[in-house]
């Protein structure tokens, strides 16, 4: 393995987020705190689309739900919802059992053998969600990831002829009213890339520019990624494409999530697909563990493999060697070359 602009020796470990380190939806605490019949906002949502599309419009499906929480808020339904309320909320979040924990086990298990040490493996963690953010940010499960990618909002835009303004204009209460950034399950991809060519660490790299794979820092073979369901299967596909690993999972005891995981078994979408469970006796516990040891096993033998290539044989000295009479010079030529 070439020697490139980053060491590469460490793994990233990606994870959706609803239903994948959650029972549910992260947006639960947000219809509890202003009376919103959940269901009914569900059933609405998923309606928008083929409603809009009736009225000549074209949506995105999967973060039209935004929009119709920012109706929520004009109409005064949610008066008041902001960003510092959104990250409040994110502490309500209820998780699957074993987080956040399991993710520091993980970190650990990159560190559990001398070799690893030797050649200072880190694992890290990210967040990428079609889901709120700020509620990702606030939740428990926050210290422990590396990087988290989600939707945005807005609060006080900021109006035309801004930068041609000496004074700011006054602030009216703060309370979403715009999209900042919307995170749907394709656009999950360009995280990927993100994450591996590492302009999330660097802003000076160009997520878009083009880069030998030895440069890159963390190679898809190092990656493994954790999701739920179909809606990711773009995300599973790139990440199997260039050699990292693709995990499903389930809701423990729900037989229909259990056969729609094995759907994506059998049509190649996924390595393998356990329980949203993550204690230490759990099959995916034990899955993500024995994978994270072959990844660092792999980088233990690169990385020694690509150092012998350097390091040649030191020169030394030829000891002379006794004259036989019966030699021929083109037998001591001979035994030259074979030193």
């Amino acid at each position: 393995m070439a020697h490139g602009l980053f060491t590469q020796n460490r793994i990233a470990l990606i994870w959706d987020f609803d239903k994948t380190l959650i029972p549910g939806y992260m947006q639960q605490p947000i219809f509890e705190r202003y009376q919103i019949d959940e269901a009914r906002f569900w059933e609405e949502t998923n309606a928008l689309a083929e409603r809009y599309h009736e009225r000549g419009y074209r949506v995105s499906g999967e973060s039209v739900y935004l929009n119709h929480i920012l109706t929520h808020v004009r109409n005064g339904e949610m008066k008041g919802l902001n960003n510092d309320t959104l990250r409040e909320l994110g502490a309500e979040i209820e998780f699957y059992e074993g987080l956040p924990e399991f993710f520091s086990e993980l970190r650990a298990e990159a560190r559990s053998k001398p070799e690893y040490e030797k050649h200072e493996i880190e694992l890290e963690h990210y967040i990428v969600s079609t889901g709120l953010a700020e509620m990702i940010r606030g939740s428990k499960i926050a210290p422990y990831v590396d990087g988290i990618w989600g939707c945005e909002f807005i609060e006080n835009p900021l109006l035309p002829g801004f930068n041609r303004q000496d004074e700011l204009g006054m602030e009216t209460e703060k309370e979403i009213c715009q999209i900042g950034m919307m995170v749907d399950n394709t656009t999950k991809t360009r995280a990927l890339f993100e994450i591996n060519k590492g302009s999330n660490k660097d802003a000076a790299i160009d997520v878009n520019a083009k880069m030998a794979h030895e440069d890159r820092r963390i190679p898809f073979q190092n990656m493994i990624y954790i999701a739920d369901g179909p809606s990711d299967v773009p995300s599973f596909s790139v990440v199997r494409k260039f050699g990292g690993k693709a995990y499903a999972v389930y809701k423990p005891t729900n037989e229909a999530e259990f056969a729609q995981n094995d759907r994506l078994l059998q049509t190649n979408r996924i390595h393998a697909y356990g329980p949203a469970r993550y204690l230490r006796d759990s099959n995916t516990s034990m899955w993500l563990r024995l994978h994270v040891q072959k990844i660092c096993d792999r980088i233990v033998a690169d990385r020694e493999t690509n150092f012998a290539r350097k390091i040649a044989e030191p020169p030394r000295h030829l000891k002379d060697k006794p004259l036989n009479p019966d030699d021929t010079p083109e037998q001591e030529e001979q035994e030259s070359l074979e030193l």
